[in-house]
């Protein structure tokens, strides 16, 4: 969807950016016996998804409108994550293309009735792409950071966007060298 031209609306090259708490968000969920895997901790899958419902809420916000996910980069689960916790999922537009943005998610878990602090349960970094009525892909604006923390994040985020070029033109060529000595793909 990333390869398609951008929706240019008219000005659209002059869209004020959005400072990093604009679109910041913290979805909170109790984790009970629904959320369960056969082992009896929390379903990677339920932890997946409440990632992914905080940072597309996060990218429709900074993008102004709906946005889709492109990918999922990296999901680190640190610690298991058991019925009764209160998981908090923190998420925040850390980068921004011309149409697509990464949106970094931070994942922690207290118990319920505990006054201990939260624990660094999972990260994820996922690239969102804002899209029109139509879903073609359209303008978003740019993130502007605001700590030396969201400029870090930012910095971090462009490499990530280059090894994802990288990985994804060697791909491509490994592919079309493939196909050209005879092998199937």
């Amino acid at each position: 969807m990333t390869d398609q031209p951008p929706v240019a609306a008219p000005g659209a090259d002059d869209i004020p950016g959005k400072p990093t708490s604009a679109s910041r968000t913290t979805l909170s969920h109790i984790m009970t016996h629904n959320d369960t895997n056969l082992l009896g901790s929390v379903h990677g899958g339920v932890i997946m998804k409440l990632v992914d419902d905080a940072a597309g809420a996060v990218a429709g916000r900074h993008s102004g409108g709906p946005a889709v996910t492109a990918s999922m980069d990296e999901m680190a689960f640190l610690e298991p994550v058991r019925v009764g916790d209160l998981v908090h999922v923190k998420a925040q537009v850390n980068w921004t293309g011309r149409t697509s943005m990464e949106v970094g998610v931070r994942v922690l878990a207290e118990r319920w009735n505990e006054s201990a602090p939260p624990t660094h349960v999972g990260s994820a970094y996922l690239v969102f792409t804002a899209v029109d009525a139509e879903g073609k892909p359209r303008l978003v604006p740019p993130v502007l950071p605001e700590t030396g923390r969201d400029e870090r994040r930012s910095q971090e985020a462009q490499i990530r966007r280059t090894h994802r070029l990288a990985r994804r033109r060697a791909i491509k060529e490994l592919r079309e060298q493939r196909a050209a000595d005879g092998f199937e793909l």
